[in-house]
């Protein structure tokens, strides 16, 4: 199945966090908190402005993300868990050094 959002909807992976502490402690499953961070798997094609101009998303497909706690909706694709949310709930786009350096 292929899903596409609507709108300045975004598809988003959870990038899971690790499981043993900096020390060597293994964090049990109940313990954890939902990793913030996640990879953005689809993104709509935008939402439109007062004058009903379609204004692009500032995220792609395949950007490293940062997103609130509490943000999206958790739903099931081809077995797999993924959120979906508006832009708005993004928080920023997690860039590497060497994508910084190409920039520059």
């Amino acid at each position: 199945m292929h899903f596409r959002p609507l709108h300045d909807r975004v598809l988003v992976r959870r990038i899971e966090a690790e499981e043993k502490t900096a020390g060597g402690i293994i964090i049990p499953d109940t313990a954890k908190e939902k990793p913030m961070e996640g990879e953005v798997v689809a993104v709509g094609p935008g939402a439109r402005d007062d004058a009903g101009k379609l204004v692009e998303l500032a995220v792609t497909a395949g950007d490293r993300i940062l997103f609130g706690k509490w943000s999206g909706t958790e739903v099931r694709i081809d077995g797999e868990d993924l959120l979906i949310m508006k832009e708005s709930d993004i928080l920023g786009i997690i860039e590497t050094t060497a994508e910084l350096k190409k920039a520059a």
